[in-house]
């Protein structure tokens, strides 16, 4: 299988958030599991919508859903290292677009992972994809 490059422009973030690796978030190995990063991306994420004042899903029922995900591992981390999660959004479409994330340890800087959420809009109600809302396209143009 061939290897996932990810690498995205220093511009493309324009949020960041910390958070401590927790002794919850070790696996079998002693280091951060694969499945602990993915919810602390997660996390990260809705601070970044959060911020913005940006709900994940509004009254009508349309809302935002994550398409896939690309992870690349750069190094291990451990508890109970501080991680800063640098957050922002690109590749925009008719219909979403990518969350990007950059997560690097505090302190030395030392990269731990990059990846990246595809997303689009989404009707609940309707159970189909819609067009990005321009408010938010223009916010993160």
């Amino acid at each position: 299988m061939a290897r996932i490059e990810l690498s995205f422009p220093d511009d493309a973030f324009c949020f960041e958030t910390l958070m401590q690796v927790r002794t919850t978030d070790i696996n079998g190995a002693n280091h951060l599991g694969n499945d602990a990063l993915v919810s602390m991306l997660s996390e990260a994420r809705a601070q970044f919508l959060i911020s913005y004042d940006i709900p994940e899903s509004d009254s009508g029922g349309e809302g935002i859903i994550v398409t896939d995900l690309a992870t690349m591992y750069q190094s291990e981390s451990f508890f109970p290292e501080m991680l800063r999660f640098e957050v922002g959004v690109m590749d925009f479409n008719k219909y979403g677009g990518d969350f990007v994330f950059r997560v690097t340890k505090v302190g030395s800087g030392q990269a731990v992972a990059l990846a990246k959420y595809g997303f689009v809009f989404f009707d609940y109600l309707q159970k189909k994809v819609v067009p990005m809302p321009e408010s938010f396209r223009s916010r993160f143009a």
